[in-house]
């Protein structure tokens, strides 16, 4: 099939799932165009079956912000006129389906189908909002189908917005032969050199994603043991947390290191990943975590208890509660064998239910059924 994958560029969630998604559908014999405003994050190597096409915005006087979604719509008809589309997957309610939908409408009969997934802020934040919850449910109710990357996303978008298509639910995946547990002694010598144990945080550092109470939880944990926390990406809240780690006496245990594109070495170098978020619908870092053998501590909310299991990968606990999640992260750290445990039942989650070989065919069967 030729199939249109659009997405934003960013290193959240719904840009690594869409770019890893073109890639699989590439090397499965599809020929896949990544439509976005910039080069996906990891969209690097080079793939065969995998054409980019940037959208470029224009500024005009008239306008007060840029016409990204007139200027998308008009990329996606160029794209569909050369290639001749059969999908357009649309990552996000809103632009992405509302471009597709516009798209569709300017090529006509016998034009793509489009397929929209639903990754999150767009249903629980967005979707909440009186000002886009008309468009964002126009959006998904002409899309020819609609999934979410969870349970509770279908269920929040069902309960929020006025939408009459069924939701589908499609997880997220990895790709597991790239996601698994490496030999990092030699980075974790450098990360540790006193043998301290290495706790690690990776978000893009916004409020929803709680990463003071990361601080917070460390700080309790480095009262009790030698401990260094990793922080991982970029964000507006990382120079608070940083203060925070300075007056709670923590910050020189902190090793911040930005946003990384390779991160299995420094999950296997970890011993513990933490993600105490206020939401989450998916929760795609605590699965790279997970692939990687790290326990994870988080909060019980959105759509990670879907991926992470209370006392079988990790320990979920109350969103806020750091007194918890601290108790929870020395229980796993004072014993090797909880340790050795929840890691290996982390791995096998992931690879039974969440690789890409079994997650890529769900698509490729929607494509196969909305085409006809």
């Amino acid at each position: 099939m030729r199939i249109a994958i659009v997405c934003y560029p960013s290193v959240g969630g719904s840009g690594i799932v869409a770019t890893e998604l073109a890639v699989q559908l590439a090397r499965r014999g599809h020929e896949v165009h990544v439509v976005s405003s910039a080069l996906p994050f990891r969209l690097s190597r080079f793939e065969e079956r995998i054409r980019f096409h940037q959208v470029e915005t224009p500024t005009y006087p008239l306008f007060q912000e840029p016409p990204y979604v007139l200027a998308l719509t008009n990329k996606l008809v160029e794209v569909h006129r050369v290639a001749g589309l059969d999908v357009i997957h649309a990552h996000y309610a809103v632009p992405h389906a509302t471009a597709a939908y516009l798209a569709r409408e300017v090529i006509g009969p016998g034009g793509p189908r489009v397929v929209t997934t639903l990754h999150g802020t767009d249903i629980t934040l967005m979707g909440a909002d009186p000002s886009f919850t008309e468009i964002i449910a126009f959006s998904i109710n002409r899309s020819d189908a609609v999934t979410a990357v969870s349970e509770s996303l279908r269920a929040d978008t069902v309960a929020l917005l006025p939408v009459d298509r069924p939701v589908r639910v499609i997880p997220n995946f990895l790709d597991c032969e790239r996601w698994r547990r490496q030999d990092a002694a030699d980075l974790r010598r450098r990360l540790a050199p006193a043998g301290e144990r290495l706790l690690l945080h990776m978000s893009n550092f916004r409020r929803v994603k709680r990463p003071w109470d990361v601080v917070e939880i460390f700080a309790r944990v480095a009262r009790r043991m030698p401990a260094r926390l990793l922080l991982v990406g970029e964000g507006p809240e990382l120079a608070p947390t940083l203060s925070l780690a300075e007056r709670l006496g923590v910050r020189e245990r902190l090793l911040v290191l930005g946003t990384q594109e390779e991160v299995v070495p420094l999950l296997s170098a970890a011993d513990l990943f933490l993600l105490p978020s206020e939401q989450e619908s998916f929760g795609l870092a605590a699965l790279e975590a997970m692939a990687c053998g790290v326990p994870v501590v988080a909060s019980r909310t959105g759509g990670l208890p879907e991926v992470v299991v209370d006392g079988e990968t990790g320990f979920l606990c109350q969103v806020g509660d750091v007194e918890a999640m601290a108790r929870r992260a020395l229980q796993i750290l004072e014993d090797g064998e909880l340790h050795r445990r929840l890691g290996g039942a982390a791995v096998e989650r992931v690879r039974t239910l969440f690789c890409a070989e079994r997650i890529v065919p769900q698509y490729e069967a929607l494509y196969r059924e909305v085409v006809g």
